[in-house]
C-alpha cells in the first residue's frame, strides 16, 4: 500500500515546491489562520531560500483559494465562508461518490485489510486531533486512489487542502465522532458485497453528515 510521503519525507523538490508544502502543512495545521498576512521575505529566510519561491507558491495556493493576493498589499491566508463551506462539501460528496463508485469493483480483500488498519489508526489517534484528520483523510485519499482516476484524486485532495484547517480547529474542540468507526465499517461493508451504488450513497451520506455540526461550531466561535 501506498501513500503519499509525509512533508519530511518527501525526495528533493524545487524551492517553488518546498515552499508551497511549507505553506500548504502551516495552513492546513491551523499555525496560519485566516487573515494572518503572509510577507514573503520573512517566509523565505524561515525557510532558507529567495522570496521568488514563496511568491510563486502565494501564486499556487491563490489558484486553489487558500491565499488570497492582493494587488500591492501582499497576501493573507483565505478562509472559507459558509456557503464555500457548503459548496466544498457538495463536490466532495459528489467527487468522492464517483470515485467510490468506479473503485468498488477493483478493491479486493487486500484493498479491505489496509482499509482497516487506517481505521485502527484513526482509533489510536483519537486523543490528537490534528492526527486524527490526517488519518481520516489517509483513509478517504486511499480509498480514492484505488479508482485508478488520478486527475480525479488530485481534485480530491485539492479540496481536503481547503476543509483541512477548519476540520482540525472543530476536532479540537468536540470528542471524535464515536460513530466514525461504524460509518466507514459501512463503506467496507458495501464494497466486500460488490455494490457500487450502495457503497457511493453510504460515502456521500457519511462527508454531508459531517457538514451541519461543523457550521454550527464555526458560527459558534465567530
Amino acid at each position: 500500500m501506498q501513500f503519499a510521503p509525509t512533508y519530511a519525507e518527501r525526495p528533493p523538490m524545487t524551492a517553488e515546491e518546498e515552499a508551497y508544502n511549507f505553506l500548504l502543512d502551516a495552513i492546513c495545521g491551523g499555525r496560519l489562520r485566516k487573515g494572518d498576512r503572509l510577507i514573503a521575505e520573512d517566509i523565505a529566510n524561515e525557510i532558507g531560500m529567495s522570496r521568488m519561491p514563496v511568491r510563486e507558491a502565494f501564486r499556487r495556493l491563490d489558484a486553489q483559494g487558500l491565499v488570497t493576493l492582493r494587488p500591492n498589499r501582499g497576501a493573507v491566508v483565505s478562509g472559507l465562508d459558509i456557503d464555500e463551506l457548503h459548496e466544498v462539501f457538495e463536490m466532495r460528496s459528489a467527487l468522492e461518490g464517483l470515485a467510490v463508485r468506479v473503485a468498488t469493483a477493483k478493491i479486493g480483500e487486500r484493498q479491505l485489510a489496509a482499509l482497516e488498519r487506517l481505521l485502527d489508526e484513526m482509533d489510536d489517534y483519537r486523543e490528537e486531533s490534528a492526527e486524527w484528520v490526517s488519518r481520516h483523510r489517509a483513509f478517504h485519499e486511499y480509498l480514492c486512489s484505488l479508482s485508478g482516476r488520478p486527475r480525479l484524486l488530485k481534485q480530491i485532495s485539492a479540496l481536503y487542502s481547503l476543509i483541512e484547517a477548519p476540520m482540525r480547529l472543530w476536532l479540537q474542540h468536540v470528542e471524535k465522532p464515536l460513530s466514525a468507526r461504524q460509518e466507514h465499517m459501512l463503506i467496507l461493508d458495501a464494497l466486500r458485497a460488490g455494490d457500487a451504488e450502495k457503497a457511493e450513497a453510504v460515502v456521500r451520506a457519511h462527508i454531508e453528515g459531517t457538514v451541519p455540526e461543523l457550521i454550527e461550531f464555526l458560527q459558534s466561535k465567530k
